[in-house]
């Protein structure tokens, strides 16, 4: 994250190994939360996602309560609390006696200062205010209807379907699969045994999320209705189901309150079916009661507590049967955890009410720790809804409340009720992070119960109410929470770099910036079994074997997959539960492991291996075969193309498996979006093997260049160092330097520095001269070396003495060029006593200071630098082609001459050394996304860039929180005195650089520039959003998405711009060179490749020297924006603060015309005298003439702009 604001900010959300498998129990497991200050977090003002939803999981409920709610006078299940008395006083006593009294917070008790405060401001922020009147008439309004409906006659399951459709024209919701015929039970409705309030609602640990307000009601249905076997073959599901239908019957023929009603299922649970009420549109134009529109009220059902036996709904029971079995024959059939639990679920609403209120009681800071997991959890897309991850806000608290209390089995509470709020949070989230719990079950006073082994199948088992918390969870998203906890919990462990917003703020389930690739599978082109109606009832069946059969086929080529359905919506009282969409389809996400994912060869089982063989064969079919290899063994193998029209290799292994496993027409219709954007950078399709592949030949040809240096004799000295300063050579030019068959035109910097002598003079201007004589030296001993060296040495700065004025351009023989500049370390001693001086003049002060800042970057900076690059670069697979991807970005913008490019490599660089909340980027394209997004919520004016290049989970030379405050000092001090932004507009810092204006000094960027870098980020990221919204939705593929429109920006943005000729678009070359190059004869080729080994080519850029030129012409007249790459226009924008009306005076240093007709004297010129403007069809006149053949046109879209 970036460093802290100086100015605080409002607080809310934007769109933004191996497992340790350990038991744990006692108090003390969690008791360490980190250490170290942290810092705040930055930027803009981001709002929270708001999106609503339905219910409130609070009571096995429905997620999310939003908005406020009230004081309960409808009688619920348990009063609200005292907050006085001994009891609660000593309660208070026992939770803050650890908080020292001075109100500095320790690490353990809330990380920092700074970070109690930001959660405190988030609590603030998200809590709903309680007490709304016109929510309080609706719930009595509901509650009063709900009384006066009258009892219905037992009849049987088709006449009772039947009748209540003929009179109240309400559809029962019956799940499938749809009651028998001839069933011989009886349905009916008798008057509730109760109606109260439950959930997070009554508990007020409510977070605010959209503009509805969801409250939970729970109607006991009376335990007349249910007889003891019930619980089988879904009878008490039927009766459930009619109960509801008669609700709504009632509600929808009140004459007193006009309602509008809709079923849904709760939580995506089909079995499940809830009654969701709103005001009408009538009843909120009459007013009254329930004028009040953005609410609504989920009525569930419960039996009660003690209806069925627990005995009978175990995990490990049968209870959907066959016609003719028995309770012998039953524990022979498969077991059927999720009915069960469903089942138990519905029997424990009000007991789970119970267990939270005591929690609350218990812990003063359980309200609140309730409400950060929920912050927590949405922000990662975690929903109790059985699509999305089946764990929400419901079970967090359960599990939260359960880990508070001590059992037999598990001894002392894993959490205290003395912590705070951020202590519970995150022991909560250790605890889910550390334990697996598909290996070591975790079970709450049920040491005796068995639990059935189900591969992947999460157990939270609570023995006191026989319910597993995680039932509604698959492996795919029990595995995905896992990895978001640790991911978090590395975050919070993070001692230098602030957290806070990795941790509740930013949105983290955008499935653009969380995974490397994804796969889109239509629904309509999967098989149906012809008894099932509904694809719905196969859907799981189809995703637990797509999940199975892909994560055994990639293996260790993917960190994780995530399987996503179709949004569910509810339906009409009067129709029947509808099918589900076939227009959808299941969507896959994948995060790759870049040391793996391109493996061309697998190795299988050995031929001697029967069993594992065949298995092996079975699963992979005709794509197996066997081979010998080198050591003599022969085994099972498959071999992956690497052919680009072939696709990845990952895509090659799903498309093979979906084949194999599913049909021909499902991976026919399958569409994969992997790393697309690699296309859009020479070379890119590298990219996935290795970024460094396409600079390889560069690195060579240094190599040599560097052996053939250190062996000339004869030199003066020797060489100490011969160090790369270049973004060619550390991997991160837009395009590879060169090739065999074309010259370099771009020559790459080197410094060499020789050993200390005191022969060197002690002047600047003589250490110039003696550079010189060194460079022709060395020219001419590698030229007589080697005679097929080109070298020639070059001036540079000779206008200003201080500074480096000679270097030596080198043309190996492969083609590679180098710009030798040598360093000699005495030059910052003599600049920076000259700048002592006290009777020193501005100008030679000025000129001083910027001399001693370029040795500083162009000696040790760069190559600094360029050695870390390297290093990451290396280690990071996909980090050269996100670098090269995002000053591509830059460079289509026209932004690459007002950017350093140690800038934007500092920019990507943060995303795989920072990457939290998101784990490191595994390809480029989820690198240079997740740079823009940082990009788009920097706020540059109050937060700095801070990178640890060093971060290498525990390297010596990493940055400390010391390091980071002194750095935020630092630039806190910079715009105490640039208020203004006139110097330095971006402040950028690394562990090699703390001063954080060596890439962005003499405003480099300008504040105009830096903005447009802002706004372009922030409109890559809008389209972004649009992509992932109908991605989620449906509504979009993952094949619409074009990454081309992410680097297409709209030139009438600026006043005007210059066509720059064909020949000149590339370093005075065609860009259709290279092609033409490929296609002549090799004779040819190779007498045009001899004939360019000209070093007098070697770095020249016309267009380049062009728009410099332009710069000294018309100072800040103009601001300018190209292509350094290569760019085919030059586009100018007018300054307004210059080009605006003024008084003409002589020396004015621009061109301007006297303001005709002119009513009021400008500002300044109050004596009367003449007003003037700038000149601008003169000036853009000469710019024409200026440039000459070099512009092929001139477009102007708006002369005052």
């Amino acid at each position: 994250m970036a460093p802290p604001a100086t100015k605080r900010r409002k607080l809310s959300h934007s769109d933004s190994s191996e497992d340790e498998d350990t038991a744990m129990s006692g108090s003390n497991n969690f008791a360490g939360n980190g250490s170290g200050e942290s810092e705040p977090s930055s930027g803009d003002e981001d709002l929270m996602e708001e999106h609503g939803h339905y219910g409130d999981e609070d009571a096995l409920g429905s997620e999310g309560e939003e908005g406020d709610a009230i004081e309960e006078d409808i009688p619920v299940a348990i009063k609200k609390r005292k907050t006085t008395g001994p009891e609660s006083v000593a309660k208070l006593r026992k939770g803050i006696d650890d908080i020292p009294q001075d109100g500095v917070y320790t690490a353990e008790i809330y990380k920092s200062n700074l970070f109690k405060l930001q959660v405190d401001e988030l609590l603030k922020q998200v809590k709903p205010r309680y007490g709304k009147k016109e929510v309080t008439n609706a719930m009595h309004a509901l509650k009063s209807i709900i009384e006066q409906i009258p009892n219905r006659e037992p009849q049987l399951v088709h006449d009772a379907e039947k009748s209540l459709l003929k009179s109240s024209k309400i559809s029962t919701p019956f799940p499938y699969p749809r009651p028998p015929k001839d069933a011989k039970y009886k349905l009916e409705y008798e008057k509730p045994a109760g109606i109260n309030v439950t959930g997070s609602y009554v508990l007020e640990i409510a977070a605010k999320h959209g503009d509805e307000l969801s409250i939970d009601l729970v109607v006991t249905m009376p335990s007349s209705l249910f007889q003891e076997k019930d619980f089988l073959n879904y009878r008490y599901f039927y009766k459930r189901a009619y109960y509801l239908a008669c609700i709504a019957a009632g509600i929808k023929d009140s004459k007193d309150h006009k309602l509008e009603i809709r079923f849904e299922s709760l939580n995506g649970n089909s079995l499940q079916p809830i009654l969701v009420v709103r005001p009408s549109k009538a009843s909120i134009d009459a007013g009254g009661d329930l004028s009040a529109s953005n609410f609504c009220i989920n009525i569930l059902l419960t039996p009660g507590e003690k209806v069925f036996s627990s005995e009978k709904l175990l995990p490990e029971k049968n209870c959907v049967r066959p016609k003719g079995s028995n309770d012998e024959s039953s524990s022979r059939l498969v077991p059927t955890p999720f009915y069960n639990a469903t089942l138990q679920a519905d029997c424990s609403i009000t007991a789970y009410l119970k267990v939270l209120h005591a929690a609350s009681k218990q812990s003063d800071a359980y309200k609140d720790a309730c409400i950060l997991g929920r912050v927590w959890l949405r922000q990662r897309g975690f929903h109790g809804h059985v699509r999305k991850g089946g764990f929400g806000n419901f079970e967090w608290a359960a599990i939260m409340a359960i880990l508070l209390r001590s059992s037999s089995g598990t001894g002392a509470p894993i959490l205290s009720a003395g912590y705070s709020s951020y202590q519970l949070f995150k022991a909560t989230i250790q605890f889910l992070a550390t334990r697996d719990l598909t290996k070591i079950p975790f079970a709450f006073e049920a040491a005796s119960i068995p639990l059935p082994k189900t591969e992947g199948m999460p157990y939270f088992f609570d023995g006191e109410r026989s319910v597993n918390l995680l039932f509604k969870m698959t492996a795919w998203s029990y595995k995905m929470l896992r990895k978001e906890a640790k991911n978090t919990l590395k975050s919070l462990a993070d001692s230098t770099f602030d957290q806070f917003d990795s941790t509740f703020i930013l949105k983290v389930e955008s499935p653009m910036y969380r995974y490397d690739s994804m796969l889109e599978l239509p629904l309509t082109e999967f098989e149906q079994d012809t008894n099932h109606e509904d694809i719905r009832q196969t859907l799981p069946q189809i995703c637990k074997k797509l999940y199975t059969t892909l994560t055994r086929g990639l293996g260790n080529r993917i960190t994780s997959l995530s399987i996503s359905l179709p949004e569910e919506t509810g339906w009409q009282v009067s129709s029947s539960r509808p099918f589900e969409d076939r227009q959808g389809r299941i969507l896959i996400g994948l995060e790759t492991d870049p040391a793996n994912s391109t493996r061309l060869v697998d190795h299988g089982p050995a031929a001697e291996n029967k069993k594992e063989a065949a298995s092996f064969r079975r699963f992979w079919g005709e794509k197996s075969e066997l081979r010998r290899f080198k050591d003599g063994s022969i085994l099972e193998s498959l071999v992956w193309s690497q052919k680009d029209s072939s696709g990845t290799i990952v895509e090659q292994i799903i498309r093979h498996l979906v084949q194999r496993h599913f049909s021909a027409k499902v991976a026919d219709s399958a569409k994969f979006l992997g790393d697309s954007f690699n296309r859009l950078i020479t070379a890119g399709g590298l990219s996935g093997q290795s970024g460094t592949i396409p600079f390889l030949s560069l690195m060579t040809a240094f190599s040599t260049l560097e052996k053939d240096i250190r062996g000339l004799k004869n030199l003066p000295l020797q060489i100490r160092h011969i160090l790369s300063a270049d973004s060619q050579l550390r991997y991160s030019s837009i395009d590879p330097p060169f090739n065999a068959s074309a010259q370099m035109k771009i020559p790459a910097s080197i410094v060499v520095q020789f050993e200390g002598s005191g022969r060197w003079p002690d002047d600047l201007l003589a250490i110039q001269r003696t550079k010189i004589a060194f460079l022709l030296k060395l020219a001419e001993l590698l030229s007589g070396e080697n005679a097929q060296y080109i070298t020639r040495v070059g001036l540079e700065n000779t206008s200003q003495p201080s500074r480096n004025q000679s270097f030596l351009d080198i043309i190996t023989p492969s083609g590679a060029a180098f710009r030798l500049r040598i360093h000699h370390d005495r030059e910052a001693f003599l600049l920076d006593h000259q700048l002592k001086d006290k009777l020193l003049d501005g100008p030679t002060r000025e000129a001083t200071a910027h001399a001693l800042a370029a040795y500083k970057r162009d000696f040790l900076r760069i190559p600094a630098h360029t050695q870390a690059m390297q290093t990451l670069c290396t280690r990071f697979t996909a980090l050269s082609p996100a670098i090269r991807l995002t000053r591509k970005w830059f460079a289509s913008h026209l932004l690459t001459s007002h950017f350093a490019p140690e800038f934007i490599e500092l920019l990507v660089a943060r995303s795989f050394l920072q990457p939290a909340p998101w784990t490191t980027p595994s390809c480029a394209t989820t690198g240079f996304l997740r740079t823009l997004f940082w990009l788009s919520r920097w706020d540059w004016t109050h937060s700095p860039l801070i990178v640890d290049l060093a971060n290498a989970e525990s390297g010596a030379d990493s940055m400390k929180a010391d390091d980071v405050a002194a750095i935020t000092t630092r630039f806190e001090a910079w715009r105490r005195i640039d208020r203004d932004l006139n110097r330095v507009v971006l402040f950028a810092a690394s562990n090699l650089d703390p001063d954080g204006t060596t890439w962005t000094d003499r405003a480099r960027p300008a504040k105009v520039v830096a903005r447009r870098m802002t706004v372009l980020a922030q409109a890559a990221v809008s389209v972004l959003k649009d992509t992932e919204l109908g991605l989620v939705a449906g509504t979009t593929g993952v094949v619409d998405f074009q990454p081309e429109t992410l680097f297409a920006g709209p030139l009438s943005d600026y006043s005007f711009v210059l066509r720059i000729a064909r020949p000149f678009t590339r370093f005075g070359r065609p860009k259709s060179d290279a092609k033409a190059s490929n296609a002549m004869f090799k004779n040819l080729q190779l007498q045009m490749q001899s004939e360019d080994r000209d070093v007098e080519t070697v770095g020249y850029a016309p267009v380049s020297l062009f728009v410099e030129e332009l710069r000294e012409v018309y100072g800040n007249t103009i601001i300018w924006f190209y292509d350094e790459e290569g760019g085919d226009v030059v586009a100018g924008l007018w300054n307004p603060m210059v080009t605006g009306k003024r008084g003409w005076k002589v020396r004015l240093g621009t061109s301007t015309v006297p303001v005709v007709g002119n009513s009021k004297p400008s500002k300044g010129n109050d004596d009367g005298g003449v007003d003037v403007m700038i000149n601008k069809g003169g000036i853009l006149n000469e710019i024409t003439r200026l440039g000459g053949d070099l512009i092929e046109k001139t477009e102007v879209f708006d002369i005052q702009k």
